[in-house]
């Protein structure tokens, strides 16, 4: 989906995402969507300047694209060169902006590869409607082979990506403390509407968590939690917070939370879970209070994505 690369970004990025149906469904979308970006900019602009000023989403993309690209010449040496191509949803480089790329570089083969490990109509959903629409509006359909990942959410390289995360922030922990540890496991929630009309996120998510805690031993307590809702109406739960204040409540003192969900830093990783549940946990009394590194440049993710792209695709 992207993020803004700067706080002026933020208000076009809010926009964006306000006014996709296949993310939400609103009445008046197209006004409303406009207020609610202008209401929200203030604050979302003051949650990027406390993050270095903006996303680096975009960063960490490009470095797993490059990374990826070595690994796929040395693998598949009979289908190199291999390029990536970023398509975000709310920001550039838009799908538009990839497929006119694309198209200029003459390419004649490519793996639509989402970066969500666990599938979504709102997000992967979301994200490969665009991308057929691109593609039509650019009469790439028969130009392009096509083929298609749209979920990996218990392949072994990224189960073992995120499981040696984890270790290693144990590590910090003493023995004692690392015994009483839970984990907590956090991804974005979804509204219920969208869950009961058979999105396959939850399962998915709870999935990867099943294999990340059975490569760990099942040596500790854990729970999958969600953040980020927004709105009155009913979402999947718990929230992260109220888990986080639950257990602080039964005098758990040492509490890991994992980014399940996200495979690079962003906006719910550096302020939400690190600074606002970071606050809420030192409010809470939780001293031990710990959170697991994002994917991000990690060479065992690396490994995993280029293990994924030449065996896991849907042909078109």
């Amino acid at each position: 989906m992207g993020g803004p690369e700067t706080v002026e970004d933020v208000h076009d990025f809010l926009h964006n995402l306000f006014s996709d149906r296949d993310l939400m469904q609103l009445p008046f979308q197209p006004s409303l969507a406009k207020w609610i970006a202008s209401r929200r900019s203030p604050s979302i602009r003051d949650q990027y300047a406390q993050i270095g000023g903006g996303s680096p989403i975009l960063a960490w993309t490009r470095k797993q694209g490059e990374v990826m690209e070595k690994l796929l010449d040395e693998i598949s040496p009979e289908t190199a060169p291999h390029k990536h191509y970023i398509a975000f949803r709310y920001v550039e480089p838009f799908t538009a902006t990839a497929l006119e790329q694309m198209q200029n570089d003459g390419v004649k083969r490519a793996v639509v590869f989402t970066q969500y490990p666990q599938y979504s109509c709102s997000t992967t959903g979301s994200s490969l409607n665009e991308l057929h629409r691109g593609i039509e509006n650019a009469g790439l359909q028969d130009s392009i082979q096509w083929s298609i990942i749209d979920r990996w959410p218990a392949h072994p390289g990224f189960v073992d990506a995120v499981a040696g995360l984890i270790e290693k922030k144990m590590a910090e922990y003493t023995a004692e403390e690392r015994e009483d540890a839970v984990i907590l496991f956090s991804a974005h929630s979804l509204p219920m509407s969208v869950v009961n009309r058979g999105d396959p996120y939850p399962a998915e998510v709870a999935s990867t968590v099943y294999h990340v805690m059975k490569r760990l031993g099942n040596k500790n307590s854990y729970r999958l939690v969600w953040q980020s809702q927004v709105g009155p109406k009913a979402w999947l739960g718990p929230q992260t917070a109220d888990a986080i204040q639950g257990y602080a409540n039964q005098g758990k003192k040492n509490l890991v939370l994992v980014p399940i969900a996200f495979t690079s830093d962003h906006i719910e990783t550096l302020f939400e879970l690190d600074i606002e549940y970071g606050h809420l946990a030192k409010e809470a009394g939780v001293t031990g209070f710990k959170r697991v590194d994002a994917l991000n440049g990690d060479p065992t993710f690396a490994r995993a994505l280029a293990d994924i792209l030449p065996n896991n695709q849907i042909v078109l």
